[in-house]
């Protein structure tokens, strides 16, 4: 597997993402004014942080950078792409998932581990887990809470397109649990044809034994598996 990780004015969490994914297969990274994304790239990552200093809306201005174009090209051609915390606010303002990440319904900045509940682990970014495996990763948003109308949410559940979910240790999916009052206390969910996942949590963080957790791990593995699973590339060869 190999990734490539798009750096923003503003990522933080870009560095984080290389280590994790150079540990998992080997990564390269790709700078937010690229028009072109280089050949062999298997999953782009958008990492966390505050791109373009979160003016307007988070994720706003990054939606507009020239990477971003190449980037929702190669997800519709079936490419792999994973935003982490604010690369989810950007996948949802560049129309690559659906909804929005509101203010935390506290209106504080959260910064601490949350436990999350796996609702479908038949992606490629979560078989390594187990159906509602409770998992311990980090969070560091003040924009987290997920929303979408009525309908964009029952679709959301129909389709099983929820991935991740706030709990407690247990797996209730309480209102105490959910750090940012996120609707069903959604934490994570992909596209209709499963290939762009975007989560708030930090998998990356919490992806090495010497951190004290590597319950994040499991998506890179995931990954893995679905790479060496899959002989046929998702992307098309002569696309770039």
């Amino acid at each position: 597997m190999k990734y490539g990780i798009v750096r923003f004015p503003g990522s933080n969490c870009d560095h984080d993402a290389f280590y994790t994914a150079s540990q998992n297969g080997t990564a390269e990274y790709l700078w937010h004014k690229d028009t072109t994304i280089p050949k062999g790239i298997d999953c782009i990552i958008l990492p966390g942080g505050f791109s373009y200093g979160d003016y307007l809306r988070c994720g706003a201005i990054a939606r507009f950078s020239p990477i971003m174009r190449e980037v929702v090209t190669f997800a519709n051609r079936g490419g792999l792409v994973i935003g982490i915390c604010n690369g989810f606010q950007i996948l949802t303002e560049a129309g690559l998932l659906p909804g929005v990440l509101l203010r935390n319904s506290s209106l504080n900045f959260v910064c601490r581990d949350v436990f999350l509940s796996v609702a479908n682990n038949t992606t490629p970014f979560t078989s390594a887990l187990k159906p509602n495996q409770i998992v311990r990763i980090p969070v560091a948003h003040g924009d987290g809470n997920y929303y979408a109308d009525n309908e964009t949410i029952a679709k959301l559940e129909t389709n099983n397109q929820v991935v991740f979910r706030y709990s407690d240790a247990e797996g209730r999916l309480t209102e105490a649990a959910n750090p940012n009052g996120s609707i069903n206390n959604i934490a994570g969910i992909i596209n209709e044809r499963g290939n762009v996942l975007g989560m708030m949590p930090h998998p990356e963080r919490y992806s090495d034994d010497l951190l004290g957790c590597s319950d994040g791990k499991a998506v890179f593995q995931s990954l893995e598996l679905f790479d060496k699973s899959n002989s046929a590339k998702m992307v098309e060869p002569t696309s770039y």
